[in-house]
């Protein structure tokens, strides 16, 4: 293909993970010749429409945007036939038809926030935590019907430490995604693309959607699941319970191990809250109560009494 500005790339995408290839791909050189991402939408108690991320950075690159509220729309497509793309790039967006992923002569790719097979679906990096991985990565793949199931192009290992939680493991594989998204299409343009075969999906580390009913606790869990799945929500959407009546969101804890029943509270009402899981116990340390902001334990019992 020779020179980086001869491979017409579209790319798609919506959130701030998006950003992060998007940027990379902008900073290498390339040439982004249409960002399609999320219509506008109100939001917020005032209903106040806003823009996507990735929106608001195309805007800012006077980078060319399209934004279809219908994939399968006549209008679209032939918009999209009309950029005459090589290569298509698609980074949480949604699920395509495949008229719009089979156009491109090079084919399209996803980046994906897991080790593939492993972790498909929608909220792979929670789901990893949760289950209390000690490594996971991101893969591009070339699509194809079946979600997340295409051929791997490139996977690049991350290790998940003791102390991570959605949150800082997210800014470095949205990082990491960026890099990889350039090598990939850099592998792509070269000619030298060897895929592999998805195989060997283990069927208990998938990663479905979260609801609010998921993210309840379990205090019948062992403290080290109840401390896993906490770090897996945390910040968002954060791990909840019912304590003493109360509804609360948890966002971090450290393990205990005092003896008490699964749910049982115990607290000075000053320094700590504890809570018994099916094995072992927890200490709450940031919480937030239903309506009020997210506070650090101590902040908490100086105006509250758990007990």
């Amino acid at each position: 293909m020779g020179d980086l500005k001869d491979l017409r790339i579209v790319f798609m995408g919506t959130p701030e993970f998006a950003v992060a290839s998007l940027a990379a791909l902008v900073d290498n050189g390339f040439n982004i010749i249409s960002v399609i991402t999320a219509p506008d939408k109100p939001k917020g108690r005032g209903q106040q429409v806003t823009t996507s991320a990735v929106k608001t950075y195309a805007l800012e690159k006077g980078l060319p945007i399209l934004q279809p509220t219908n994939l399968k729309a006549t209008t679209f497509l032939e918009q999209l036939e009309s950029l005459k793309a090589d290569l298509q790039i698609i980074v949480a967006f949604r699920m395509l038809p495949e008229v719009v992923w089979s156009m491109p002569a090079l084919g399209t790719f996803n980046l994906h926030a897991s080790l593939l097979p492993n972790y498909r679906g929608a909220a792979p990096i929670n789901w990893a935590i949760i289950n209390g991985e000690k490594e996971t990565g991101v893969t591009t793949f070339f699509l194809q019907h079946e979600i997340d199931t295409g051929n791997i192009i490139l996977q690049v290992k991350e290790p998940i430490f003791e102390n991570d939680n959605v949150g800082s493991l997210y800014e470095r594989l949205m990082l990491l995604g960026g890099k990889t998204v350039v090598d990939t299409v850099k592998l792509i343009q070269s000619g030298n693309v060897n895929t592999t075969a998805q195989s060997g999906m283990d069927l208990t580390k998938f990663a479905p959607k979260l609801f609010k009913e998921t993210c309840e606790i379990n205090w019948d869990w062992s403290g080290i699941q109840v401390h896993n799945f906490v770090r897996g929500l945390s910040p968002y959407p954060a791990a909840w319970t019912v304590l003493n009546g109360m509804q609360f969101k948890v966002f971090s804890l450290e393990l205990d191990h005092s003896k008490l029943e699964p749910g049982q509270v115990s607290s000075d009402n000053k320094t700590f809250i504890k809570v018994g899981c099916g094995e072992g116990a927890v200490l709450i340390k940031e919480l937030q109560m239903q309506g009020k902001k997210r506070m650090k334990i101590e902040d908490f019992l100086r105006g509250n009494n758990i007990i």
